[in-house]
């Protein structure tokens, strides 16, 4: 296949090196130096490679495009500029600017066309390779039978990474995985200059990245524009034939080597590093804008390479939805009953109908009972699939009689499985996996979930922290929830992390109190789809509260809080429990009113949901006239004293556990019957 490429195509890539010279230049910060060496890689994918349609960010059928190094945002918005795809001059010329379409890094639901926020390093390849993912699983639900690359389901995934993508200890977990996957559909494009922000990379990164990735299972390429360092040539037809070559191969993940010089054409800079994260100077580019040929005014494109640019892009665009709604609209014809579960999907709907267990009287785990609810939802949820990093037996992450979501070859005796297949196995890879289904939840078409133990939440804050950023709807299973996990001591006794997690804006953090709180708060998370949730589990059995009569229904967890059990007359103490504490403040309840004290129990899951309900409400759960309260939880009580108010006491951890019985551990730090109500009778 031979590119063709026109002056007024170079003519729309040099544009875009300006512009990127100019808007830093303008706001005072940025990095200007990929966007300008990289432009004609862009411009090659958005004119000539990428399926998109400029008229629709969210057309079905698009390839996606992942820019892992965010920092270099002007990259992907000039040429998004140059395609027409809702970006006009006057948005790059607001550059970092505030309520600029053009943020400092590409973030999702901001900049239309922007499929995920990228900055953190590494991140945007868990993110690529979750999508390529999401799009097997996609055509496995849908159109499974579709020969291959026939289906209205298929589609690239094309993720641009620097030097410093490659260093984060993320993009190699994700790498690793994309390889045992066989990942066909993912084309990683490697921008190899050899700078960081401290200079040549050689003091810190010299493996063979290609070399690397060809252990993990990649196909590999490398162009090289250096010219070994002698002359510099953009070879943009040996570039595009390594990307149709990456693209025929359909058992592996590829990665393309291109060896660049940053800021290639400037020049005087380039190479210079500190054009990574600086702006240029006003006289270098003079130089630049002298040495292309375009006025030293700044902002000052090819009127006529634009058009060019937006005209091919607008046609192509057209071409390829036509090309796809053509097969789209056999599909659903043929289909009915998928395409119903495809706009029911899309909207990011539940079916009216969807029923969550009920669990009687008696004890277990919640994370038993997550297992069971997952299990129950699997038929009603086709859409609905996940697994853990290493941890399935133990999180219960996985819905019993579903195969596994891997390639034939890759089966063992434990699991099953095709690559259509719905459990996930992320191997112990806990900040990737994080990651992997945000992407798969980007993908829009699927919901998904991951598990590990709550401490080790600590690996996969990063991934956390973006989905909240995002409103990406991930569910977090994170069970063995406290000093309950009891043997394994300390390292694996989560103390900080409830007050860490709930600290993270735009993040549900529900922790249930037993098997029925747990089935109502899988129902609640579900339906939230602008938000990620973490559901904290625990390991050991929990009673199983017996719902009416003295003890509400389940059903108030969808409010965050609940009066579980109401006080024998006006409360003159109220108990505030999460987890496996509520069962510990119904009985010192029960206690207190032996001696003659009304004890309201307020379970409290999810301080979040509760927190978004209206005043009365809120006044009607935790009246402001009863100020003797006391919040039971077995972490620290960093968090709670909103709650507290003034007058209120907190049973809490504020150390590290121990290597012992969890039973004995509850006992030695306070989370008895007689602490609780000496501490809630000292507030009276």
């Amino acid at each position: 296949m031979t590119l063709e490429w026109t002056e007024l195509d170079a003519r729309a890539v040099d544009s875009a090196r300006i512009l990127a010279a100019d808007a830093v230049e303008k706001v005072g910060s940025g990095h200007p130096g990929t966007p300008i060496s990289l432009a004609p890689v862009a411009y090659l994918l958005y004119q000539r490679v990428m399926d998109t349609d400029p008229a629709d960010d969210k057309w079905l059928g698009r390839d996606r495009f992942v820019l892992s190094l965010g920092h270099a945002s002007l990259l992907q918005y000039c040429q998004l500029y140059l395609a027409g795809c809702d970006l006009e001059l006057d948005d790059l010329k607001a550059l970092r600017t505030w309520g600029a379409k053009c943020a400092a890094h590409p973030e999702y639901g901001h900049t239309k066309f922007v499929e995920c926020t990228t900055g953190p390093l590494g991140a945007g390849v868990s993110n690529a390779v979750g999508m390529a993912m999401a799009a097997r699983r996609e055509r496995g639900l849908f159109d499974p039978d579709a020969p291959a690359g026939e289906s209205p389901f298929d589609h690239f995934v094309y993720c641009m990474v620097g030097d410093g993508c490659l260093q984060e200890g993320v993009a190699a977990e994700a790498a690793s995985l994309a390889g045992t996957q066989r990942l066909g559909n993912l084309v990683v494009i490697y921008d190899s200059n050899n700078i960081t922000i401290e200079g040549d990379t050689s003091i810190a990164f010299t493996e063979d990245v290609l070399a690397r990735h060809a252990a993990y299972g990649w196909h590999t390429q490398e162009v090289d524009w250096t010219g070994g360092g002698k002359e510099y040539r953009e070879d943009l037809d040996a570039l595009f034939l390594a990307i149709e070559e990456a693209k025929k191969v359909t058992d592996r993940p590829s990665i393309i080597k291109l060896n660049t010089i940053i800021g290639w054409p400037l020049p005087n800079k380039a190479g210079n590093h500190e054009i990574h994260g600086s702006k240029i100077g006003q006289d270098e580019i003079a130089a630049l804008k002298e040495k292309l040929g375009f006025p030293a005014e700044p902002f000052a494109v090819d009127e006529a390479a634009v058009a060019h640019a937006r005209a091919n892009a607008a046609e192509r665009g057209k071409a390829a939805r036509e090309a796809w709604e053509t097969k789209f609209e056999a599909w659903r014809t043929a289909n009915p009953e998928r395409a119903a579960l495809l706009d029911r999907a899309r909207a990011r709907k539940l079916p009216k109908d969807l029923k969550l267990p009920v669990f009687d009287e008696g004890k277990m785990s919640t994370r038993k009972a997550s297992g069971e609810v997952l299990t129950a939802l699997a038929p009603q949820l086709p859409e609905l699939w996940g697994g853990s990093a290493d941890l399935a037996g133990s999180n219960n992450t996985t819905m019993k009689g579903e195969p596994s979501f891997l390639p034939e070859d890759r089966q063992s005796h434990d699991w099953e499985g095709d690559e259509y297949g719905r459990t996930l196995h992320f191997g112990i890879r806990e900040h990737a996996m994080g990651g992997i289904v945000n992407g798969i939840n980007l993908s829009g078409l699927t919901r998904a979930y991951c598990g590990t133990f709550l401490v080790f939440a600590d690996y996969m804050r990063p991934p956390v922290r973006l989905a909240a950023l995002m409103g990406v709807p991930s569910v977090f299973v994170w069970s063995h929830d406290s000093i309950g996990v009891g043997e394994d001591g300390p390292t694996h006794q989560p103390i900080e992390h409830l007050a860490s997690l709930r600290a993270i804006p735009n993040l549900d953090v529900v922790r249930p109190a037993d098997a029925n709180e747990t089935s109502v708060a899988w129902g609640e998370i579900l339906r939230r789809t602008d938000r990620p949730a973490g559901i904290i589990l625990s390991r050991q059995d929990l009673r199983t509260v017996a719902r009416g009569g003295d003890f509400a229904s389940a059903d108030g967890v969808a409010r965050g809080a609940y009066i579980l059990k109401e006080a024998s007359k006006t409360p003159q103490v109220i108990l505030i429990a999460t987890g496996s504490e509520v069962a510990l403040a119904i009985d010192s309840a029960a206690k207190l009113e032996a001696e003659g004290v009304p004890t309201r129990v307020v379970s409290m899951p999810c301080q979040e949901w509760f927190d978004e309900q209206d005043a009365e409400y809120r006044e009607e759960v935790l009246p402001k006239a009863v100020t003797a309260r006391v919040t039971i939880e077995a972490g620290i009580a960093m968090g709670w004293g909103k709650y507290l108010g003034a007058s209120g006491a907190a049973i809490s951890i504020e150390h590290f556990g121990a290597s012992a019985a969890g039973s004995q551990c509850f006992e030695a730090y306070g989370f008895t019957v007689d602490n609780v109500v000496n501490t809630a009778r000292g507030l009276l």
